[in-house]
């Protein structure tokens, strides 16, 4: 009980002296997590579309060959940052791009280059994401929206996207919470994060449990307010167990509006009484 006592004495101690270097660490915690994120699932998206363009033995050689050649691409790059740690591509990118370019090409900012590097690993991942997202829609869905006459993109944006973006709501919060963690591996390019607050501090004052205690602290507070604004934003999107079937069609106006209410009845056109399993056919 002294040890923990003293520990916190120390823990308090130290937060009342560097509470705005630990606040501003995590601010640039959460900010690099949240932007990275969604560029990541932005690079993500439009990895998954273009892998599945379709292209049919019938089609001609420069498409076939394009299509593949595009293909071929986007499975190295996502091979490629899925398969190496993060810690080493910002070594590489940032201390490696003037090493391999003739004219000294390099990173102005450290904040661009921390943000390069996070965005595009999280693109790789999202990449596999999306479109295993995009296969688990029924194909029939795609063969519909082809016989109205809808292109590829138009068939991917109104009709496919939009549900496969439910169904891999989960990977992307998972994405975001690792990022939210692995932020930590930019203090090595030099990037001012949360993590790196705590290198310093502990540096100058050589209390570091105490100062890896409020990072533990900070970093699970972190993580467990951003799963639950994901939870919530999961049920946000799938919407309410009462609505109302809305059409255009003329005839069924005239009939009046199908209402669904959970555990009532259905007013309108006759009055049935589905249950939960029939509502969602």
């Amino acid at each position: 009980m002294d040890k923990l006592a003293e520990l916190g004495s120390d823990v308090a101690r130290l937060w009342a002296g560097n509470y705005a270097a630990y606040l501003n660490g995590m601010w640039s915690t959460i900010s690099l997590a949240v932007i990275c994120t969604l560029v990541g699932c932005l690079i993500g998206f439009l990895c998954g579309i273009l892998q599945t363009i379709p292209c049919a033995k019938t089609d001609n050689i420069i498409k076939r060959f394009l299509v593949g050649l595009l293909r071929v691409l986007i499975r190295i790059y996502v091979e490629v940052f899925r398969g190496t740690p993060m810690i080493l591509q910002a070594v590489f990118i940032f201390y490696g791009l003037p090493y391999f370019s003739n004219n000294g090409l390099r990173f102005d900012s450290v904040w661009l280059a921390a943000f390069t590097v996070v965005s595009i690993n999280t693109g790789a991942y999202m990449a596999e994401s999306v479109r295993g997202g995009i296969l688990s829609i029924d194909p029939g869905q795609t063969e519909g929206a082809k016989a109205i006459g809808m292109t590829h993109f138009q068939t991917m944006l109104y009709v496919i996207l939009p549900q496969a973006l439910r169904n891999i709501m989960p990977q992307i919060g998972n994405n975001f919470i690792i990022n939210l963690k692995d932020t930590a591996i930019m203090f090595i390019i030099g990037f001012t994060e949360f993590f790196a607050v705590h290198k310093a501090v502990a540096g100058r004052t050589f209390m570091y449990f105490p100062s890896a205690t409020i990072e533990m602290i900070g970093y699970l507070l972190m993580t467990l307010v951003s799963s639950f604004l994901l939870r919530w934003w999961e049920k946000k999107m799938d919407g309410s167990d009462s609505f109302d079937l809305a059409t255009s069609d003329t005839l069924a106006h005239t009939s009046g509006m199908v209402r669904f209410r959970k555990g009532k009845n259905v007013s309108g056109i006759g009055n049935l009484n589905l249950d939960k399993n029939e509502r969602g056919r």
